[in-house]
């Protein structure tokens, strides 16, 4: 990634302090200038629906503050005296440094520094994520692999048949992630399996990565992203992976999610088919209850779809839209810069699910450009719903438009556990898109409150 973006979608390699900060009771520990964290911070935590620091994010976040000093003569003693200092006075059990600009550039040695807190048996990790190496995806996949090298390490599986290992949505950049990790959890646990869902609340924390190992399979959830984790897990511990690549939303696509890892993991097919049709029964009676709304406002309701996020929800919850809800797509826009390898297949993916998709994908990370070529494409603004952050809805205001929030930054709405995953997330999905029709653009102030 080079040059000036408009309307950024994403922060620095560095925000992958929010991926260590929603492992139960894990700290990061930033070797960084002053404010790198605190910006981090405020992009995917502030910016994510307000989801507070938590238990070691925010301004609990262990830093360096390097200065001109370090940047002359090297930070690592200073490195040294913060991870010291940090697991003399805070109660943690796992420690993850993580590395700033300044760090990577003088060249210090902060894995090498914590690989000697981890051969006195701390339980301290140490990874490079330099802001210019990559963005937050990136940073994701290199805490995800350098805590299955340093902490999880080379142990000895003893495998469980039953426990699966689930990679999905990256915390904090999916604003929905503590909602969506709870209800993945929720539909394998239905269907007889053990869960390590590894992230948020319905984790048990650092166990569930020292239980790694144990796992009869790794399950991905997502077009790309941790692609290189259960790879290396594959190598490591020779677990095989599921690599299922839609989100599942809705029933159909949820229905289907079940049946195949049902039978990957070798589970009864009758003992699925029980909870899929109990699930279906209770969702389909939702469903049909908006029946007369849907025939009473339907000169109202949109049926042209914009979506706006990164792959794994635009293109699950664009599915969903399209093949379960009817609508027309006109213009799918992933924002989360896979490489070049990947993008292909995001292409076949997202046709896979329909022809209605072809020529709809574009990748694009710079909000400027993907607002312009809405803007070129809308033909009836009335009749459209444009799903995405919260430049997204003031371009739907502009355009006079419905809008849906979905993806970062959401600076104006407060998020604690909503999901669109599964039976129960594509009901609130439903709920969203057709109650846009009564939002009044009259009662919300214009600007975006503490963006940055």
């Amino acid at each position: 990634m080079s040059g000036i973006i408009e309307q950024p979608r994403f922060s620095c390699a560095l925000a992958a302090q929010q991926t260590v900060a929603a492992i139960p009771n894990a700290h990061p520990i930033v070797h960084a200038g002053p404010g790198c964290s605190s910006k981090a911070h405020e992009f995917a935590g502030t910016g994510a629906g307000f989801q507070g620091e938590g238990f070691a994010g925010g301004a609990t976040v262990s830093c360096t503050n390097t200065s001109e000093q370090e940047v002359v003569f090297g930070g690592e003693r200073k490195l040294e005296d913060t991870i010291n200092g940090a697991l003399k006075v805070l109660n943690g059990d796992l420690f993850v440094v993580l590395t700033g600009c300044t760090a990577d550039i003088v060249g210090d040695d902060s894995i090498g520094v914590a690989k000697r807190f981890a051969a006195q048996g701390y339980p301290v990790v140490g990874t490079e994520t330099a802001g210019f190496k990559g963005n937050t995806y990136y940073g994701h996949n290199v805490v995800l692999r350098e805590i299955i090298n340093q902490f999880v390490g080379n142990a000895e599986p003893n495998v469980d048949a039953k426990l699966v290992n689930v990679f999905s949505v990256v915390p904090f950049q999916d604003p929905y992630w503590r909602g969506d990790l709870i209800e993945i959890k929720k539909l394998l646990e239905k269907i007889g399996l053990k869960v390590n869902i590894l992230f948020g609340s319905s984790s048990d924390g650092v166990s569930e990565w020292k239980n790694i190992p144990n796992a009869k399979f790794n399950l991905l959830i997502s077009p790309w992203v941790g692609l290189d984790a259960v790879k290396l897990l594959e190598r490591k511990y020779k677990t095989p992976y599921l690599h299922y690549p839609v989100l599942p939303v809705g029933a159909k696509e949820t229905s289907k999610f079940l049946r195949e890892v049902a039978e990957f993991a070798g589970i009864d097919k009758n003992t699925v088919e029980k909870v899929i049709a109990n699930e279906e029964r209770i969702y389909y009676d939702y469903f049909l209850s908006k029946a007369d709304f849907i025939a009473e406002f339907r000169n109202s309701l949109p049926s042209e779809l914009f979506t706006v996020a990164d792959s794994t929800y635009a293109i699950g919850v664009s599915n969903y839209l399209v093949n379960e809800l009817g609508f027309i797509p006109k213009g799918i826009y992933i924002t989360d810069s896979p490489a070049d390898k990947y993008k292909e297949e995001l292409n076949n993916i997202l046709v896979s699910k329909g022809e209605e998709f072809t020529d709809t994908l574009t990748i694009e990370y710079d909000g400027g450009l993907i607002q312009e070529d809405i803007k070129n494409k809308i033909e009836r603004p009335e009749k459209t719903v444009i799903l995405g952050s919260s430049w997204e809805k003031f371009l739907a205001l502009d355009l006079k438009s419905k809008y849906v929030y979905l993806s970062l930054p959401l600076n104006e709405t407060v998020i604690v556990n909503k999901s669109f995953v599964g039976y129960d997330g594509g009901l609130r999905l439903f709920e969203e898109v057709y109650g846009s029709v009564f939002k009044s653009s009259d009662s919300v102030v214009r600007g975006i409150s503490g963006s940055r």
